[in-house]
């Protein structure tokens, strides 16, 4: 078996590491959710659950990954005690890259489409409602959606096919940066808009008013499950960099770095996305609406609109590809530690898998639009970001808080010799008690309460409760008797 590669780089590990966490929830997401919460009060409690609930799980997944020296495949195989089924996750770990990448190449080739389109000034003297019609037209077209999708899919396999240090460390070095000059740039640009500075208030100054309009507690668990979701934590994809890391440096101070890039990216897409709506006066909205029928509209406007409308679809395109690339890595990995394939092997088979597997959701907002798993005016995307973002990522989470914690898994005092190697900030003995008590209570209601949300039903609640006695079940149902 070949010698497992490494990072060329500290600053390679940290900006692939938070190449994978940014993503467009940062974009979209963030921004709305702050306005509609309260601004700058909405993002301080934020702040505070992303330290308390984000960073320690992703402590957990690199310390895993960098004592397995696997990916989430066989990295609990290798960790846990003697008799343990926590190695049944790594299933599951699979299965959430491969439908998370189902769904996320297609919006990723929506986002180079539209840099194309903006490049090329097709939006150029179009009303609002031509704007509109254009989006609603690349979903029509199975055509148009499957060629970008393939872009999307052969670009981030080229880069992680030339290998970890040489690919997918060097490129994705290049894109993070490129994309935290493109933001820098469309902020200083956005901010120098007329009546910009309302918007500003309206994001950094605190509206306490507004959190109590919409129910502070829907404010609280929105920050909470905003802070959750945003690390990209619990299905591996952050545990196959630590396999890549050696023990030069502690786990918390670079989990630290990576959640502080990852949060100034998400401050500073609100920064550009929010005051330029209320330059033009329009009402911020969540989902593709704001990033491909009311941003356009807004570049239209501007003076130079398409030369910083191209400029913001390419931050949108290294957002989404760092995060392809990232995820294909782990895929990759799959083949590679299990198998024993070859890095090329592994990328050829993969590239046509990953095409198949992305076609039903490809299709589902045409050709195969009749299909509505979660009710009506739902789509095949619908499901897959769900059966991800609603079981498996908080579940995962679960699983890696019991592994390190538990004396049936891998147990506290490994987990924290591993978190300790190195130099840098030290994981805080004293929140043991924290991570293995209250912190999976946080997780359990995330978790049912996207149920709860989803369905409003007890039936699917009680799904939902099945999926996490399973989950206990793997955890401790063939627990080691000896240990």
């Amino acid at each position: 078996m070949a010698e497992r590669e490494k990072f060329g780089s500290r600053l390679g590990f940290i900006l692939v590491s938070a190449g994978c966490a940014v993503g467009l929830g940062n974009v979209w997401k963030f921004p709305y959710m702050a306005g509609q919460y309260g601004g700058a009060a909405f993002i301080l409690i934020y702040l505070i659950f992303l330290v308390i609930l984000g960073l320690p799980i992703m402590v957990c997944e690199f310390a895993v990954g960098r004592a397995s020296q696997k990916s989430v495949a066989s990295s609990f195989r290798v960790l846990e005690p003697k008799g343990s089924k926590f190695h049944n996750f790594g299933y599951f770990g699979m299965i959430g890259n491969y439908v998370l990448m189902m769904f996320y190449t297609m919006v990723g080739g929506w986002m180079l489409y539209y840099c194309y389109r903006m490049m090329a000034g097709e939006f150029v003297g179009a009303s609002p409602q031509e704007v509109g019609d254009g989006f609603a037209n690349m979903l029509g077209s199975p055509g148009t959606m499957t060629l970008w999708m393939v872009i999307a899919v052969l670009l981030a396999f080229a880069i992680c096919s030339v290998g970890l240090k040489n690919g997918v460390e060097r490129i994705t070095k290049i894109m993070m940066i490129c994309l935290l000059a493109i933001m820098i740039v469309l902020v200083a640009r956005v901010l120098t808009l007329e009546g910009a500075g309302e918007g500003i208030k309206f994001y950094l100054v605190p509206d306490f008013a507004k959190m109590i309009d919409n129910g502070i507690g829907n404010v609280v668990f929105g920050a909470l499950s905003q802070a959750f979701f945003t690390l990209s934590i619990g299905i591996g994809s952050m545990a196959i960099f630590g396999s890549y890391l050696d023990k030069s440096r502690s786990l918390m101070g670079e989990a630290t770095s990576i959640t502080l890039l990852d949060t100034f990216v998400a401050i500073m897409a609100g920064l550009i996305v929010i005051p330029a709506c209320f330059a033009f006066n329009v009402e911020p909205d969540s989902g593709p609406g704001l990033v491909f029928i009311t941003l356009p509209n807004i570049f239209e406007k501007m003076v130079g609109g398409r030369v910083w409308g191209a400029f913001f679809f390419l931050f949108l395109s290294f957002a989404a590809l760092s995060t392809i690339i990232a995820v294909f890595e782990n895929i990759i990995s799959f083949a590679i530690d299990l198998w024993g394939w070859e890095r090329k092997k592994a990328v050829l088979v993969n590239i046509v898998t990953v095409i198949i597997l992305s076609m039903p959701c490809v299709l589902g907002f045409s050709t195969l639009s009749a299909i509505q798993p979660l009710g009506a005016g739902t789509n095949i995307m619908d499901l897959e970001d769900f059966i991800v973002s609603s079981n498996l990522l908080p579940l995962g989470s679960m699983v890696y808080l019991i592994f390190c914690t538990s004396r049936y898994g891998w147990g506290w005092d490994n987990f924290t010799k591993e978190a300790n190697a190195g130099e840098g900030i030290r994981f805080p003995n004293f929140i043991r008690g924290y991570m293995t008590y209250i912190l999976p209570i946080l997780v359990v209601g995330i978790y049912l309460k996207g149920y709860w949300d989803k369905f409003h039903s007890a039936g699917w609640m009680i799904v939902g409760f099945a999926f996490l006695a399973y989950i206990g079940f793997v955890s401790f149902g063939g627990r080691n008797k000896e240990a």
